[in-house]
Formats: C-alpha cells, structure tokens, sequence
C-alpha cells in the first residue's frame, strides 16, 4: 500500500523551525517501520517543503505555504491507499483523515493493525 503519515508538522509550534523539524521527525520515524512491512510510506512535507521553498514563501502560513501544504497532501490522497494518523493535536492530519475516510481509504493508529504486505 502507498500510505500517507498524518500528524502534526507546524501545529503547536508557534512556527518554531526546530519544533517543526522535531515534529517531522516524528513523522518520518514511522516511514522506516511501514516500508519493513512491504508498503511505500510517503509524508506530505516531503512533497510540500521543497515546492513551498521553490514558490518563495518566506514564512511559514504566508500565502504561498498555504496554497502548497495542504493541497499537496490532498492530491497525495487521490493516489494513496492508506492514512496513518500518529498521535498529537493537527487540523490538517485530522483533515487527511476525513478526506480518508470519505473516499474509503483505510486509516491506521497504530503499527500493529497494519498488516505485512505479503498478507
């Protein structure tokens, strides 16, 4: 499955860079495990970052970034087969996980419940 990691990046920051890098790394610590299990784990920063950089935001939530981080993750949701929601307060993440739901893709909480690939 291509499975996109929801969770918080910028929420509960107040925009820090280091909070926000501390936040992605929590995201990506999930990757590792998933691709273990046979699947193709993707996190919506990977996509948004460098577009955002490459559009000239100075700031994160100026026009630019929220024109790019969040419809980067939806059009990924057009394509994945799968959400896993870590935990942490994020209206975006519980926006992909709508979205999600509403067109039926599975949605994770917790490493276990996603199965190996080759089941």
């Amino acid at each position: 499955m291509l499975i996109l990691i929801a969770g918080p990046y910028r929420s509960g920051t107040n925009d820090n860079p280091v909070l926000m890098q501390q936040n992605l790394h929590k995201l990506e610590a999930l990757a590792l495990p998933l691709f273990r299990k046979g699947h193709i784990p993707l996190i919506g920063e990977w996509v948004a970052l460098p577009l955002i950089t490459l559009a000239g935001s100075t700031k994160p939530g100026d026009e630019v970034w929220d024109k790019i981080q969040y419809p980067a993750a939806h059009r990924l949701l057009e394509k994945c087969d799968a959400v896993f929601r870590i935990e942490g307060g994020s209206k975006g993440a519980d926006e992909d996980v709508r979205i999600a739901g509403e067109r039926g893709l599975k949605i994770y909480y917790r490493l276990e419940d996603v199965p190996d690939a080759d089941q």
